[in-house]
């Protein structure tokens, strides 16, 4: 038997790659799908393909009725994770969280109750390898230029800002130093907005326009100089395989672990 696995966001774009994928896998075994919009459908006439009878859940709870599940993955919405992983957790799951939107202190919280549970959580902000590899070397680089930005695109259908890349980026880049500035930001003359958000340090502007998919830059500077780092992914499917990896090693250790950086041993 494979490492039994719930999907939720099913039906969603990055669900119906992973589906197929996981459809795809010896080592795993679908036993679960919810999705709000699709509930009640057949999960094979969203994927087009025969080999699931599974029927799509609203509901998370209803999904475990059918039988033991190891891995819960999450790619549904931001004000839905927190408490699917919640769930998770309290019927003694592992989950790996595909979706954004969850701040440092809801991480905080959701590891936490992973210690207590006896399970393993994952969480990235992006689950591609370029995107781990643009998390590595923007960390070396910090350690050597002390001055950066971070932006952040997206198509403007994206809800939430910054994406969970950027997080992560400012989340890794924090633990490293905080970058210094000429001017304070509360010296800013004209509008301070324009200077962008503060997190974990780090300076962020969110870009949301049609024509991005999913992109992230680091620019670092020094006098007389400047390196820029960027990733960008076109399509869900760099997403995939990331996924899946995490779904096989997040049985393997306790408590809340984030970046694919931590998986891909970097």
């Amino acid at each position: 038997m494979g490492i039994r696995i719930c999907l939720a966001g099913a039906s969603g774009h990055v669900g119906v790659e992973l589906t197929r994928a996981i459809l795809d896998a010896p080592d795993l075994e679908l036993v679960g799908a919810v999705g709000k919009r699709a509930a009640g459908r057949l999960l094979s006439e969203i994927v087009g393909d025969a080999r699931t009878a599974l029927r799509v859940q609203s509901r998370l709870a209803d999904a475990f009725v059918s039988g033991p599940v190891d891995v819960v993955i999450d790619y549904t919405r931001p004000e839905a994770v927190k408490e699917h992983v919640h769930q998770a957790m309290e019927a003694g799951c592992n989950a790996v969280i595909g979706t954004s939107g969850l701040s440092d202190a809801d991480y905080a919280e959701i590891g936490r109750l992973a210690l207590a549970r006896g399970v393993g959580a994952f969480a990235a902000g992006n689950f591609s390898i370029t995107a781990a590899l643009l998390q590595e070397f923007s960390v070396r680089v910090a350690r050597h230029m002390p001055h950066w930005e971070i932006l952040d695109y997206a198509g403007d259908t994206k809800p939430d800002a910054p994406s969970g890349t950027a997080r992560e980026l400012a989340y890794q880049l924090g633990k490293v130093a905080a970058p210094r500035w000429a001017v304070p930001l509360a010296a800013t003359q004209g509008l301070k907005e324009s200077r962008g958000a503060t997190l974990n340090g780090s300076q962020l502007h969110s870009i949301r326009v049609p024509g991005f998919y999913s992109a992230a830059q680091v620019i670092f500077g020094a006098t007389g100089e400047r390196i820029e780092l960027r990733h960008e992914s076109t399509s869900y499917r760099p997403y995939v395989a990331g996924t899946l990896l995490a779904a096989r090693k997040v049985q393997s250790f306790k408590g809340l672990r984030r970046g694919m950086g931590a998986l891909l041993e970097l």
